[in-house]
């Protein structure tokens, strides 16, 4: 399975923005953007103006590093949400939204999406009561997320247990924090999700 491998602090210095690629750390003082927000390389050279184009792949690029999807993937799903009826950029998002560790992180069980594609691949998970550990699965309305019985007692999700309850969980979601399980309540609109990424741009993108 192909995955990036390298620092995910410097995706977030190349983007000019916090991603929120490492969890807790990245609302802490240790967080690698609050010390050094300057662009990667060698002496931080200032970058020239961005042209229109620029403004696309970086938007694209955001997007595709905040949901950690490599590059055919994710125009796999640009394809894919260009053929559902809608408007295609929501479609994208809603796509990246229903991703089963995507989901995972937003319910609360874990700190970051990469914490929730390790757990997922390595089996703690089930989607209405089948053990899945496929990251990418996609989940609809009325899909159910539960950590397996047999790997509550396991300690990210003993944490994961006590954090919950603070967390803020989408409307498009339910989370029953007692059990460590939640649903799909419904597919998420539009300002459901992330209000920060610009969709159109990467429409834009891919249709230039």
């Amino acid at each position: 399975m192909a995955r990036y491998t390298a620092s995910v602090c410097r995706l977030c210095r190349r983007e000019g923005a916090k991603l929120f690629l490492k969890g807790s750390r990245c609302y802490t003082k240790k967080c690698s953007f609050e010390r050094r927000p300057s662009p990667p390389g060698q002496h931080a050279v200032r970058r020239r103006k961005v042209g229109d184009f620029g403004l696309q792949l970086r938007e694209k690029q955001k997007v595709r590093r905040v949901y950690q999807v490599l590059e055919r993937q994710f125009k796999n799903y640009f394809e894919e949400a260009g053929s559902r009826p809608g408007v295609t950029g929501e479609n994208l998002l809603r796509i990246l939204e229903l991703r089963l560790d995507n989901a995972v992180y937003r319910m609360g069980f874990t700190s970051s999406r990469a914490q929730a594609r390790q757990l997922v691949t390595h089996g703690h998970f089930s989607v209405n009561g089948r053990s899945t550990n496929i990251p990418s699965y996609q989940l609809k309305p009325g899909d159910r997320v539960e950590v397996r019985e047999s790997h509550r007692t396991r300690e990210p999700f003993k944490l994961a247990a006590e954090q919950i309850r603070s967390r803020q969980v989408p409307e498009w979601l339910s989370v029953d924090a007692a059990k460590l399980a939640g649903a799909v309540v419904d597919a998420p609109r539009r300002d459901q999700m992330p209000l920060d990424l610009n969709e159109q741009l990467v429409v834009e993108y891919y249709s230039r």
